[in-house]
């Protein structure tokens, strides 16, 4: 007999989820109790599809606690990451808006709580609520600027380069606020988020404590200076080849 599924295992948030909820804060007296009835949390396991390519939207969805990985494949078979998904992240608010089917997957890395909002309910909010519509064209905004980000360092040769920009949108404060001062996440996690090999990656992740950008610890990473991974990567070049 089949595994209940993702959706078929959700439930009401608890107290401590509803915390990690950021944008809940920015809701008006009267509406934050409708909207967290309509919350629903589930757990995903390595490898469960949150949202898949063609199927329409149903939820907003949010990482309360895990990994995820947003992805497409391509017609010659070949995987294109477009980002990671850390805890305190809410994405897909362009199709959510839209009602149109997802043109990515997402994925979970790791065993992963993921909250969703129903899509009636949030364009319920987007009609009822000034803070909820601040929240949403902050993130829009900011998430702009995050692929901006995310297609110079795709252009760039330099291992580094692509690791540093990569961890500093993972790490994101607007967008991934839940993450806290250390990420965690494996250097193969990382490996599967920036395309490059376990090993690369661990040079990179050296190359880049030995700036004083990060410190590698017991189960992730400390960012020690955000601003410097988010540089331009001419800015990195220092970096050893």
């Amino acid at each position: 007999m089949p595994s209940p599924s993702l959706h078929d295992r959700r439930r009401l948030l608890n107290d401590d989820e509803l915390a990690g909820v950021p944008w809940l804060a920015h809701l008006e007296r009267g509406v934050r109790g409708r909207v967290e009835a309509e919350l629903r949390i589930g757990e995903a396991a390595p490898g469960d599809l949150i949202c898949r390519v063609g199927r329409p939207a149903t939820y907003w969805f949010g990482v309360v606690e895990g990994l995820l990985k947003m992805s497409t494949d391509t017609a010659g078979g070949q995987t294109i990451t477009y980002s990671g998904l850390t805890p305190g992240g809410w994405f897909g608010e362009g199709t959510t808006m839209k009602r149109e089917p997802y043109r990515y997957n997402v994925q979970a890395l790791r065993k992963s709580l993921v909250a969703g909002l129903p899509v009636d309910t949030f364009h319920w909010l987007l009609d009822h609520s000034i803070g909820f519509n601040r929240f949403v064209m902050n993130q829009l905004n900011e998430r702009l600027a995050q692929f901006i980000g995310a297609i110079e360092a795709d252009r760039t040769p330099n291992p580094e380069q692509r690791v540093a920009r990569s961890l500093a949108a993972l790490v994101n404060p607007v967008l991934f606020p839940g993450v806290g001062e250390v990420l965690r996440i494996t250097q193969q996690e990382l490996a599967y988020l920036v395309g490059l090999s376990r090993q690369r990656v661990n040079e990179a992740l050296q190359a880049l404590a030995a700036q004083g950008l990060l410190r590698i610890e017991y189960g992730g990473l400390r960012i020690l200076d955000l601003g410097a991974l988010r540089s331009p990567p001419e800015s990195l070049a220092r970096l050893p080849p």
